[in-house]
């Protein structure tokens, strides 16, 4: 059962969503920057303490930094086509581009008493 006290976020990249902690490091898609440079990832849920946030109002406060650890490149993806009968194939390969980045601070916009 996930720890409730600890806070986490839900952010989208690349097209894809991740669930983060603070001081977690993760591959994402290729992100402009350089390295050791900050930047505010989109945020589509903050939680932590027993309670969640994922209203619009809420989500505006909130946010999510991160910090470029660095740019590698995934592994190498071989696509092969082929058609039977036609003397037809084709091999092509693909690397991705990828960006290490490692969360720095989550705030939750959550300002209470004031």
């Amino acid at each position: 059962m996930p720890d409730t006290t600890e806070t986490y976020a839900v952010i989208k990249t690349g097209g894809k969503q991740y669930r983060v902690i603070e001081g977690q490091t993760l591959l994402v898609e290729r992100l402009t920057g350089d390295e050791g440079s900050k930047l505010d990832l989109e945020t589509l849920l903050v939680a932590g303490g027993g309670d969640a946030s994922f209203d619009a109002a809420s989500l505006k406060k909130a946010t999510v930094q991160a910090e470029i650890v660095g740019h590698e490149r995934g592994p190498k993806l071989r696509v092969f086509k082929f058609k039977p009968k036609r003397g037809y194939k084709r091999r092509t390969g693909h690397r991705q581009e990828l960006t290490r980045i490692r969360v720095i601070g989550i705030g939750s916009g959550n300002q209470k008493g004031s």
